[in-house]
């Protein structure tokens, strides 16, 4: 199929969204499920990042440049092979072998430069100047925002056949937690629920210590250098966040939560206890806010989980962080 036939569709697909029986239960309150993990990358990330491939390839790119050690580098290799263009992902020397691995068996060119991300973004702006590069930057880009706003489009729909089938008066959810790293989800989000007529919806923005780095911007009123990412939760590695998802808090209901590495691992264990399901401590740190039931929630009674997923975890790395961590 030629790269203009995918042009015209989505490379993200629509993923479950279930309630939590037990933590429902346990917590006097519905606890909802976005199930992002399912999709064909392992996160959320190819909703933004493949809408952003997409535009890129229409408008005439013919090879795509990530600059990610993770999920945001197998989302743009996986929407590169789906467009049928050139796509390399630039990678720091810290990026896990296996991550490698899976971003050049999909068929996706692997560069490592570096030994941070700064180095390997800097090399992919290099190649970027080659005629008919683009770079793809892992959360911050409007296309981004815009495709990870799909993941509240389909919340909000979803949602609502759920009430009509079952003649439900209870409403739609009252607040959303997610994880934030660089800010492209959260920005995501916050549009999503702008452009559903949700803007009174709260959002709780969760991040573990060590990778606070939306914290930091937060308490500083702009965004904020980290000295460096000490935190188990790789993916929320960013050292610096994106203005715009500071912005946000000027016109939005944001609460910023930090957690532990021990609470999003431990959270991540029980969640594969209870869906049968592996996510990265990054996403472990949003379910954390449930597991450990933590004052944030009292307020509310239907609130929405984005299980974000991620490609850097098996078996093995969960047994580790669960002995790390005594657990």
């Amino acid at each position: 199929m030629p790269p203009q036939a995918f042009a015209q569709r989505a490379l993200h697909v629509e993923t479950p969204l279930l309630q939590h029986r037990q933590l429902s239960a346990a917590g006097g309150r519905e606890v909802w499920l976005k199930l992002d993990n399912l999709q064909p990358s392992g996160s959320f990330k190819l909703r933004g990042i493949g809408l952003l491939c997409q535009r890129a390839v229409a408008a005439g790119a013919t090879h795509l440049v990530c600059p990610s050690g993770g999920n945001a580098g197998f989302a743009a290799a996986v929407a590169g092979v789906a467009l049928g263009v050139r796509t390399t992902v630039v990678v720091p020397s810290t990026t896990a072998a296996a991550v490698v691995e899976a971003i050049a068996a999909i068929g996706a060119t692997v560069v490592v430069h570096g030994a941070v991300w700064d180095d390997a973004n800097g090399h992919a702006q290099r190649l970027c100047a080659q005629p008919g590069a683009v770079c793809i930057p892992p959360f911050d880009h409007p296309a981004i925002w815009d495709g990870n706003a799909t993941l509240i489009d389909e919340a909000v729909r979803q949602l609502a056949r759920m009430q009509d089938a079952a003649d439900s008066t209870h409403g739609s959810f009252d607040a959303v937690v997610c994880s934030v790293g660089g800010g492209g989800l959260l920005c995501g989000v916050l549009e999503g629920l702008h452009r559903n007529g949700l803007a009174q919806v709260p959002v709780v923005a969760v991040e573990t210590a060590g990778a606070a780095s939306y914290a930091a911007a937060l308490a500083a009123g702009a965004p904020v250098r980290l000295d460096a990412i000490t935190s188990v939760a790789s993916s929320l590695g960013a050292r610096q966040v994106a203005q715009a998802a500071v912005d946000w808090r000027l016109r939005h209901d944001i609460s910023s939560v930090v957690v532990t590495d021990a609470d999003a691992v431990e959270a991540c264990l029980r969640f594969a206890a209870d869906l049968r399901m592996l996510v990265e401590p990054a996403c472990g740190a949003a379910l954390a806010v449930a597991y450990r039931d933590l004052p944030v929630l009292q307020r509310f009674r239907r609130p929405l989980f984005i299980v974000c997923g991620g490609i850097g975890v098996d078996l093995a790395t969960l047994a580790s962080l669960q002995q790390r961590f005594d657990l």
